[in-house]
C-alpha cells in the first residue's frame, strides 16, 4: 500500500480547516502509564464559518460517506516534517489511531506514545492544561455546491470529501468569525482560487443558458 506523505499532496488541491472543539481531551493514562488516549472531533459538520472573509463554509452531514480514509497521520500543527504522533492504517483496531463518524462529525482517537515520545508527553499535558483546545484535518473536496455567488460573501457546502490525509491537534483553533488569517497565505490563496474558479463556472453556465431562460431568472430574482 503507498503511504501517505507530504510529497504526495497537491497543496493546491489540499484543505486544512481547525475547530475549536470543546470535548478535545487527554484521557487519564493506561494501566502500565506508557500511553495516553486523545479523543475529539477534527471536523464539525453544519458549523457555518468564515473563509479568510472570501466566503463562508458549511460541512454538510454525509461529506465524508465514502471518504478515503486508508491512510491518515495524526501530528501537532500539521507539521508533516515531524514523526507522527499517531497513524490509522485503513483505519482497522490494530492502528494508533481510530477514526469515526458520528452526529458531530468527523471524531479521532489517538493513542499517543507518553512513555518514548516527549512530543506526545508534551501534547498531553498541554492538553490537560487547556493550552490547546482545537483539532483541525487536511483534506481534498470531491463535490461542493456553492450559494449567493453574486453577492460579497457565498456560501460554499461541502457535500462530499474525497481523502481525508492528516488530521491535528493545534493551538490555533478557528476564530469565532474566520478559520483563515493572514498567518496562512496558502490557505488565503486557495480559498481565493476556489470562489474565482466557482464564479467563473458560474458565468460560464449563464452565459450556456437559453436567453429566455436567462431573462425568466432575472425577473424571479427582482421579485424576492
Amino acid at each position: 500500500m503507498k503511504q501517505s506523505n507530504k510529497k504526495d499532496i497537491d497543496k493546491t488541491m489540499v484543505l486544512s480547516r481547525s475547530f475549536a472543539v470543546p470535548d478535545f481531551r487527554a484521557a487519564p493514562p493506561a494501566e502500565d502509564k506508557k500511553t495516553r488516549r486523545l479523543e475529539g472531533h477534527a471536523a464539525v459538520f453544519n458549523t457555518m464559518t468564515s473563509i479568510g472573509d472570501w466566503y463562508n463554509e458549511v460541512i454538510e452531514r454525509g461529506a465524508f460517506d465514502g471518504c478515503d480514509f486508508d491512510d491518515v497521520l495524526f501530528f501537532v500543527n500539521h507539521n508533516l516534517d515531524k514523526i507522527p504522533l499517531a497513524r490509522s492504517r485503513r483505519n482497522n483496531g490494530n492502528s494508533t489511531m481510530q477514526i469515526t463518524i458520528d452526529d458531530v462529525g468527523l471524531s479521532v482517537g489517538a493513542d499517543v506514545d507518553v512513555e518514548n515520545n516527549v512530543e506526545a508527553r508534551q501534547l498531553a499535558s498541554s492538553i490537560d492544561r487547556q493550552d490547546i483546545s482545537g483539532m483541525s484535518f487536511l483534506f481534498r473536496v470531491k463535490e461542493d455546491k456553492w450559494e449567493n455567488l453574486d453577492t460579497d460573501m457565498p456560501t460554499r457546502r461541502i457535500l462530499k470529501i474525497a481523502k481525508v490525509y492528516e488530521v491535528s491537534a493545534v493551538g490555533w483553533p478557528a476564530y469565532p468569525t474566520t478559520d483563515i488569517n493572514a498567518r496562512d497565505k496558502l490557505a488565503l490563496d486557495n480559498a481565493k482560487l476556489a470562489l474565482d474558479n466557482a464564479r467563473s463556472q458560474g458565468l460560464d453556465n449563464s452565459k450556456a443558458m437559453p436567453i429566455d431562460l436567462r431573462a425568466r431568472n432575472r425577473n424571479r430574482k427582482g421579485a424576492i
